[in-house]
């Protein structure tokens, strides 16, 4: 249960930090089920790019800035080179 429960806790925190980006970035916005999308993708890149530099989230508001970070960084990727690829 607990298993299930952090899944889904991880999938709402880059759920709402993929809007989030959107708002931040608002020229580069992939539209809203996108943006969503990719902060799920963000929430583990930004997860892996906090790790390297040796920084971790303990709480809700961490993981939040976390995965919003990693959000913009995808995001910002995704729209510079998505549609060169």
């Amino acid at each position: 249960m607990g298993f299930l429960f952090s899944l889904i806790w991880f999938l709402l925190i880059g759920l709402v930090a993929g809007w989030l980006a959107g708002q931040i970035t608002k020229g580069r916005s992939l539209g809203t089920t996108n943006n969503m999308i990719v902060g799920v993708l963000g929430a583990i890149f930004g997860g892996f790019l906090f790790s390297i530099i040796g920084l971790s989230a303990t709480n809700t508001i961490g993981s939040l800035i976390t995965a919003t970070l990693g959000a913009v960084v995808v995001l910002f990727l995704l729209t510079r080179y998505g549609r060169k690829l």
